[in-house]
């Protein structure tokens, strides 16, 4: 690709790169992604995830080893599948899909895909919200609300809403720089507030520390039981539509080499390991509290409100802990739905299809639902979006042993490509019923439904394809 190409506006639409391969220009370090992912993965929703887990009962040894093993997992299919192939053909998720189901097919994935993002995003929108309202003496969302509590409530998410749209807007680099601005701010907060909470509990020792959990206990009113299993295939999939499902091709593509999917260990083990426990254990203080026990007298589970949580072990500093947390986990959720909206009108501004994410990201923030039902939220997502990365992996690694034309759409002129719709549906369909039917974990399904959507692709597109 020559200058010429990289410059034309109608090749690059909105200036990201979101239609054409990223030029080597343009290219970053390790360093970029870490930030970001430390950023992101020690973020709001942390928050929010640690406190669940404990109220889904679950023991010592399934968080302690159950996270460890899951996010090895994670990290893994972040390395070997998402910058693997991203490194290869540098394109967005939403263009490399486009060229394999067709600009039809691909609207609506797009469609989906951003929505979903944005109703991530509120969420962390509604972490942050938690934080904002402690001064004003805002009542706090619990566990079983569904609609705002109050114009306070609203008026804060909003406003919150506003700057966070705008930051991502900016584009990657103003995403990137603002993770990794954030990003040690946050992490010192859940540290900090670990630290606190141990005290505040009273651990004196490791013993001690394993005891907070022990052999588990019946969950939460409302809440399901958590097993080691569950634990395990939850945190490996609770980025499943990023990495297994390959929405951060538009991350990655970024990347000088595969190897800075590495970096995805430091959102995995800062975020999702330390920061988890360290906000469960922020919870734990909580639970003791007159307060707490009077939720738990009246059948209801105690409210996870994540900025009362970090105030009451850091003060001022947690307050801005868990609004910059909301921040930076928002930040590149946005810019990824984004991109899914500008892959549907591709000639509009990148700019502007970013802040159309945002406004609906904010709207759901509005709602504290997406935020304290997190877990089975996460699940869906991962189980609808996830499924088509299979099909972009299963074509990378299988395509030429297969004998299946890669990038068939494109060569093919065709708008909508059956073999990758009937693979979908078909997985999707099959095991949402077993899972519902069974009343089985929608975590548990997910691989299975990725597998067979990917081994189903290559078997239709064989059938379909002309010799």
């Amino acid at each position: 690709m020559n200058q010429s190409q990289a410059k034309s506006p109608t090749t690059q639409s909105g200036g990201e790169f979101e239609r054409i391969p990223v030029p080597e220009s343009k290219l970053k370090g390790w360093k970029s992604f870490l930030g970001m992912y430390a950023g992101e993965h020690a973020a709001g929703t942390e928050f929010i995830i640690g406190p669940l887990f404990l109220t889904a009962g679950v023991s010592a040894f399934d968080l302690i080893i159950g996270l460890l093993l899951g996010n090895l997992l994670a990290v893994l299919s972040w390395r070997y599948l998402t910058a693997e192939i991203a490194v290869k053909n540098r394109l967005t998720l939403y263009f490399q899909l486009e060229k394999i189901s067709g600009k039809r097919l691909v609207t609506f994935y797009n469609l989906a895909n951003g929505v979903l993002f944005c109703f991530l995003a509120g969420s962390m929108i509604t972490v942050s919200a938690t934080a904002v309202g402690i001064p004003f003496d805002m009542p706090m969302p619990t566990l079983t609300d569904t609609l705002p509590n109050g114009i306070t409530w609203i008026v804060i998410v909003i406003a919150l809403g506003i700057v966070i749209s705008l930051i991502a807007a900016r584009g990657y680099d103003t995403v990137t720089k603002a993770a990794n601005w954030m990003s040690p701010v946050i992490v010192l907060a859940f540290l900090a507030c670990g630290i606190i909470a141990l005290d505040q509990l009273g651990v004196t020792s490791f013993a001690d520390f394993w005891a907070i959990w022990g052999k588990g206990s019946e969950p939460f009113p409302g809440q399901i039981k958590y097993s080691f299993w569950h634990v395990v295939i939850w945190s490996w999939f609770a980025n499943g539509a990023m990495h297994i499902g390959m929405s951060d091709l538009s991350v990655f593509r970024y990347a000088k080499s595969a190897t800075s999917g590495w970096t995805t260990a430091a959102g995995m083990y800062v975020g999702h390991y330390m920061a988890w426990i360290a906000a469960s254990l922020l919870y734990a203080v909580f639970v003791q509290t007159p307060e707490a026990q009077s939720f738990l007298t009246n059948g209801q589970a105690p409210p996870v409100a994540p900025g009362p949580l970090a105030y009451n072990a850091i003060g001022i500093f947690g307050i801005i802990a868990v609004i910059l947390a909301g921040w930076t986990t928002a930040n590149p959720t946005i810019y990824r739905a984004g991109l899914a909206f500008q892959a549907i009108i591709p000639k509009a501004s990148t700019f502007w299809v970013t802040i159309l994410a945002g406004a609906i990201a904010t709207i759901a923030g509005i709602f504290p639902a997406f935020a304290m039902k997190l877990l089975d939220f996460v699940a869906l997502y991962g189980f609808i979006l996830a499924p088509f990365g299979a099909v972009i992996v299963f074509e990378h690694f299988f395509a030429d042993k297969v004998g299946i034309q890669k990038n068939y759409a494109e060569k093919a002129k065709i708008s909508f490509n059956s073999s990758v719709f009937a693979a979908w549906i078909t997985s999707f369909g099959l095991f949402y019923f077993i899972a519902d039917k069974y009343d089985v974990f929608l975590s548990f399904v997910t691989l299975p439904t990725w597998l067979l959507c990917g081994v189903l692709y290559l078997i239709f597109s064989k059938f379909s394809q002309p010799n």
